[in-house]
């Protein structure tokens, strides 16, 4: 589709179940006016996920700042307050740009000099780190899981509310190899996926194919958010499908987090509305979930049932027709709708496959909003 003579919107090859995703181009991400981001951010609430090509020049600065230009009133990277604990499990995956510190350096293997970093090792996040079983090490290079679906978001901190965008810019990318995904949940479902994709499913797409019983429990539901949750959470082990955690009573006691202050408990829908077209999306991040808050009042704290409830909602989700992975190249330049997908990083490298992403995200100052809004 054509939108101006100079700019044009594509289709990029996400699954004909749950078609999403669109490829901008003709547009000059480095110098953009307000028409220019106007066709962008109709775009991503539209399409969910945005792809610019080629884009191995733009800067740092310009990446925070088209990142900017969707929460104006934002400075804040998204998990500013969840990565310098050492016991938050996001704490070995972002190394931050001294010159930028809202973008991270993200990837695998060592980097000797990258905009102000010297000498660092980058850390590819595996399943083996996070799961509770693993691949055997003789399948490792060819089979592969979904790491963690999740939404960028800090989920405690009443100033720190989930990112509306998230910008992830491909600055080195091994090649030559695809993986088989397996689920490994006993369904047999795998996916052939290329080597370190970044695995999208579409929020609207899981409500839409919940039964009418299940979408009004969740249009009506709210969750609670562990605090602290990704040190909560670091003693506590993965369902092998990425989507959610096994319930061993491993959490971290919450006398053994860091100060928690009630007012930063982050309470939010389980479906929330596009803001643009009104849509409805499914937007739970299944490792982090604590409590369910119904709509009669009753509060279900079990943990065990808590997660059996939520992973039953999001799993027809990422069935694999419902899954794009995104074959990356050097210099996309990768959109998404942080409140209307859900996302994982997967694949295995071997240590002398260096993957470089730069990613940008940024704190909101409001909260998603629901059904009713």
């Amino acid at each position: 589709m054509t939108v101006e003579s100079s700019v044009e919107l594509l289709p990029i090859p996400t699954p004909s179940a749950s078609k999403f995703g669109v490829e901008i181009k003709g547009l000059d991400l480095a110098n953009l006016s307000d028409s220019d981001f106007e066709i962008i951010e109709q775009a991503l609430y539209e399409h969910q996920v945005v792809l610019f090509k080629n884009q191995q020049s733009l800067s740092p600065y310009h990446q925070y700042a088209l990142t900017r230009r969707f929460s104006p009133t934002s400075t804040t990277y998204g998990h500013d307050n969840t990565t310098k604990a050492p016991t938050s499990i996001l704490h070995p995956d972002l190394k931050t740009l001294p010159s930028q510190p809202q973008v991270q350096l993200i990837g695998n293997g060592f980097v000797s000099s990258y905009e102000g970093l010297t000498n660092v090792q980058l850390r590819h996040p595996h399943h083996r780190t996070f799961h509770k079983t693993a691949i055997p090490d003789a399948d490792d290079l060819s089979v592969t899981r979904f790491y963690r679906w999740h939404i960028d978001a800090a989920l405690y901190g009443a100033d720190m509310q989930p990112p509306k965008v998230t910008t992830l810019l491909a600055v080195k990318v091994p090649t030559g190899r695809r993986q088989t995904l397996r689920y490994d949940d006993g369904t047999g479902d795998e996916l052939d996926v290329p080597l370190g994709t970044t695995a999208f499913t579409s929020g609207e797409k899981s409500y839409d194919i919940l039964t009418d019983e299940q979408k009004s429990f969740a249009r009506s539901t709210k969750v609670e958010y562990a605090p602290h949750p990704y040190i909560w959470m670091s003693a506590a082990k993965s369902l092998p499908t990425g989507l959610g955690m096994v319930s061993e009573n491993l959490e971290k006691p919450l006398e053994a987090l860091p100060p928690i202050d009630d007012r930063d408990i982050q309470i939010h829908p389980m479906v929330w509305r596009n803001p643009v077209t009104g849509n409805l999306a499914l937007q739970i991040h299944p490792s982090a979930v604590r409590k369910l808050h119904l709509q009669d009042g009753t509060v279900i704290d079990d943990l065990a049932e808590v997660r059996r409830r939520v992973y039953e909602l999001l799993r027809p989700g990422i069935a694999p027709a419902y899954v794009y992975a995104h074959d990356w190249s050097e210099g996309d330049l990768v959109l998404f709708h942080n409140r209307g997908v859900l996302h994982t990083v997967c694949g295995a490298f071997g240590e002398d496959e260096v993957r470089m992403f730069r990613q940008c995200n940024l704190a909101d100052t409001e909260a998603p909003v629901g059904f009713d809004a």
